[in-house]
């Protein structure tokens, strides 16, 4: 990861201060670098040794970086890993133009590996991501939304970068396409459970731990998982309130909403789903050779249920 770091910091470097200024602030912002770490981990996995493995994970964290500056902006967020959203300090204009900044320096660097293969993944990927963010803008304030529906959202704006990111690893360690496959298929189970976690601390976490506001999602209009779960399992004049809830994009009842996601099991039922991916993830890596890397892999899945941040 410090040699991610490094290439990251190289690749920042513009002749235009704000372009700096603002990516710097996003990426020191801190995160977790999952998708970077994903791909790491999945080349130690297969022994791959190629430097290659260190621009790639700086460039599918651009990838994501240029996301959330164009999603903070979508959704007039204000607080980011406990920090301001760069959008809130610099400015919506200056956000989505650093955005393009770092998707179009991604693809500089993917040209530097000079791998068709991988461009053609990272591309692709970065559509389908395109695609599921404007998917998720037509399904706002739309009460109606359901399970199926929900997943292909997500598995296109959130874990296909998590697919890219191990399937990245594969290419370089020229496997053969059942090991490209099931590193795919770890990588999609991972950032699956990993967003239906997301979702869920919307409504079970506190903000103080999360670095964002509570009730962001019921407030963009966003109905998750939680709130699909709650609807199908609560009395009708509970469920009508969080389909108003969600209609209109308010959280004036956001406590007695919370309140009904609670004690209709609406949490568990998504923490099941997720725990379900989860497991998918780690089945896929039961082909892999025995090594540390490996079980890095199986302990990051099984750890994702718990997290609180």
């Amino acid at each position: 990861m410090q040699e991610v770091d490094q290439v990251i910091v190289e690749r920042l470097q513009s002749g235009v201060p704000l372009v700096a200024q603002v990516s710097q602030y996003i990426i020191q912002a801190g995160g977790k670098r999952l998708r970077p770490a994903l791909l790491l981990l999945m080349c130690g996995a297969l022994d791959v040794q190629d430097r290659a493995r260190f621009t790639l994970a700086a460039v599918v964290e651009f990838i994501h970086t240029a996301t959330l500056l164009h999603d903070d902006v979508v959704d007039e967020s204000t607080l980011r890993r406990g920090n301001a959203t760069a959008n809130e300090t610099f400015g919506n204009p200056a956000s989505v133009l650093v955005g393009d900044f770092l998707y179009s320096r991604a693809f500089q660097m993917m040209v530097d590996v000079g791998d068709m293969r991988i461009m053609e993944i990272l591309a692709n990927a970065t559509n389908v991501i395109a695609e599921g963010e404007v998917l998720q803008l037509m399904n706002m304030h739309d009460a109606s939304l359901d399970e199926a529906s929900y997943l292909h959202v997500i598995r296109s704006k959130t874990a296909k970068l998590f697919e890219a990111s191990a399937r990245l690893a594969a290419i370089l360690a020229k496997a053969d396409p059942a090991t490209e496959d099931a590193c795919a298929t770890y990588g999609q189970a991972l950032g699956t459970a990993f967003q239906i976690i997301d979702d869920v601390l919307d409504y079970d976490g506190a903000a103080s731990e999360m670095g964002k506001n509570l009730g962001d999602d019921l407030r963009e209009g966003k109905a998750t998982l939680p709130l699909i779960a709650a609807m199908q399992r609560a009395n009708a004049t509970d469920s009508a309130l969080i389909r108003k809830a969600i209609e209109s994009g308010s959280t004036d009842q956001l406590d007695a909403i919370v309140q009904i996601v609670r004690d209709t099991g609406a949490l568990e039922v998504a923490r099941a789903v997720a725990a379900a991916e989860a497991e998918r993830a780690m089945t896929a890596l039961d082909s892999f050779p025995a090594n540390e890397h490996r079980s890095s892999l199986l302990q990051l899945a099984a750890q994702l249920l718990g997290r609180r941040t």
